[in-house]
């Protein structure tokens, strides 16, 4: 089960109700942070999520609104006598600023950091998922991330039982690809299904972009900024942002699942207009609110 928890979803400015940027995906227990907006570390306590558990951070841009609570965070984890290392990826060019950031007073970090500039394509990889950067088109050179499980080889209960596979044969079965078992030959196709990792992309600061579409194609969830409505479209053509119809626009055309709206400006108290704008063109949207989850299981959405 991967969980994934909107934790700011303001824009530049926070409000009451929005705090600024920041996602966490929970995956086997641990923690991955997309970018890191001031106050990110208070809104994980509010949340429910543990800070000792964030194994790495994903900084899509240099902008402050996405970057100040790093340096919170890491102090609060060194407080608490973190020894783990975590690791901060950051586009080209950004390493010195992050630095300066979170070494600016002479914290005692006693923990390794590793600030590791990026390019295109993949930055992070376990066992069984994979992150991946791509190019977006902002005001500052700016990175969306893919999360992607990879696909699992899934054994068929019914199939198994009646063809008498017990204990060791299936992992003997999945090594050899057939096996003997009493007068029958089975197969290891015949049992077994691939199952489709679970994926999310995430893209802001940015306009409506070919990369992103390319990115999340068939993704089970695109969260997407939604900076302004249509009304103020050429506000978010000056500024490198996107309209909520924009953003509705490129989770259509990359088929995913569920499209969630995130980023929203502080001139938007209410969003049932931005959402209805948004569901004119991909039905299956949300918009986020700080603390909203988002559960990926086996069969997709849950």
């Amino acid at each position: 089960m991967i969980k994934i928890v909107t934790l700011g979803t303001a824009g530049s400015t926070p409000t009451k109700a929005r705090g600024l940027p920041s996602i966490a995906i929970v995956h086997d227990g641990d923690v991955y942070l997309f970018d890191c907006g001031e106050g990110t570390q208070m809104q994980m306590m509010r949340f429910g999520l543990n800070i000792s558990k964030v194994k790495a951070i994903f900084v899509s841009h240099i902008h402050g609104d996405h970057v100040i609570g790093i340096a919170g965070l890491l102090r609060t984890m060194a407080l608490n006598n973190r020894k783990d290392g975590i690791d901060i990826y950051v586009p080209q060019g950004a390493k010195r600023p992050i630095q300066s950031l979170i070494f600016f007073d002479k914290a005692i970090i006693r923990f390794p950091i590793a600030i590791k500039e990026i390019k295109a394509g993949n930055v992070y990889k376990k066992e069984d998922f994979e992150i991946s950067a791509f190019k977006v088109e902002h005001s500052v050179l700016a990175y969306g991330y893919l999360f992607r499980e990879k696909d699992r080889l899934r054994f068929i209960k019914d199939r198994c039982r009646a063809a008498g596979l017990k204990n060791t044969m299936f992992s003997e079965l999945a090594k050899k690809g057939s096996l003997r078992i009493g007068k029958k030959d089975v197969r290891l196709k015949d049992v077994t299904y691939m199952q489709k990792g679970a994926s999310v992309a995430y893209a802001t600061d940015t306009r409506p972009s070919v990369s992103t579409v390319n990115a999340a194609m068939n993704c089970d969830i695109l969260i997407h900024e939604a900076n302004f409505m249509e009304s103020e479209a050429q506000k978010a053509m000056d500024r490198k942002h996107s309209t909520a119809k924009e953003a509705a626009g490129v989770a259509k055309k990359a088929k995913v699942k569920k499209l969630i709206l995130t980023h929203i400006s502080a001139r938007y108290r209410n969003t049932k207009e931005m959402l209805k704008e948004a569901r004119s063109v991909f039905a299956n949207t949300e918009i986020a609110q700080d603390g909203s989850a988002f559960y990926l299981g086996k069969g997709g959405i849950v």
